[in-house]
C-alpha cells in the first residue's frame, strides 16, 4: 500500500507517539493513500519547506480496524477527540476523515445545540477522503519510507484552490442537510 504524508521535514521513521491525542483516530502517525489529497492538506510555514513524504506500508504481519462512515466510526470520533483512552487495540486504523473543519460538528454535538443524532448526521455528508493512522511502533517497524519531494508554492496554492471550492460545496451541502435535519 503506497501511502503520503505532508509536514516540514522528511520523515524516514516515524513516531507514533507524537502529534495530537485528540484527532479523529487519537493519537498515531496519520497518512493517506491519495497524494492529490495530501496537496490540499499541505501547509506553508515561513523558513520551511513543505515536504511531501512517500512510504509503502506493509499491511501482512499487522492487526488492522476498517472503519466505514457509520455510528461505530462517529462515536470512536467522538471519543478520541474528547480525550478519551483508545478503545482499539490494532496496529492500524483505517477509515474517513471527518468533514467537520468548517462547523465543529463535535463541538456542536457536546455544546448542546442540536440533537446528538442530527450532528452526527451532518459528519456523513460531502467528500469521503481516507486516513490510515499508524497506532502502535509495530505498525511503524512495517512502514517503509520511498521518497520525499518539496512541494513548490504554486502547486499548493493550485490545490488550496480546489480545497477552497470543495469547502463552499461542503458548506451548501451542510446548510441544506442542516435545514432538513431540522424540519423533522
Amino acid at each position: 500500500m503506497i501511502l503520503y504524508h505532508v509536514g516540514f521535514e522528511k520523515i524516514k521513521n516515524p513516531d507514533v507517539h507524537y502529534g495530537r491525542k485528540n484527532a479523529d483516530f487519537g493519537q498515531g502517525f496519520y497518512l493517506t493513500d491519495d497524494k492529490d489529497f495530501s496537496y490540499r492538506w499541505a501547509k506553508e510555514k515561513e523558513g520551511a519547506d513543505t515536504i511531501l513524504n512517500t512510504y509503502e506500508l506493509d499491511l501482512s504481519k499487522l492487526t488492522v480496524r476498517t472503519l466505514n462512515r457509520d455510528n461505530n466510526w462517529t462515536e470512536y470520533i467522538y471519543h478520541n477527540r474528547n480525550r478519551m483512552p483508545d478503545i482499539y487495540t490494532e496496529d492500524v486504523i483505517i477509515g474517513p476523515i471527518a468533514n467537520d473543519i468548517i462547523y465543529d460538528v463535535m463541538g456542536i454535538i457536546t455544546s448542546g445545540m442540536i440533537p446528538r443524532d442530527i450532528a452526527m448526521s451532518l459528519l456523513l455528508i460531502g467528500p469521503e477522503y481516507k486516513q490510515i493512522v499508524l497506532k502502535t511502533k509495530n505498525a511503524a517497524a512495517n512502514l517503509k519510507w520511498i521518497s520525499s519531494e518539496i512541494i513548490t508554492h504554486d502547486k499548493l496554492e493550485i490545490s488550496h484552490e480546489k480545497m477552497k471550492e470543495e469547502e463552499e460545496n461542503y458548506q451548501q451541502l451542510f446548510a441544506n442537510e442542516l435545514e432538513r435535519l431540522l424540519e423533522y
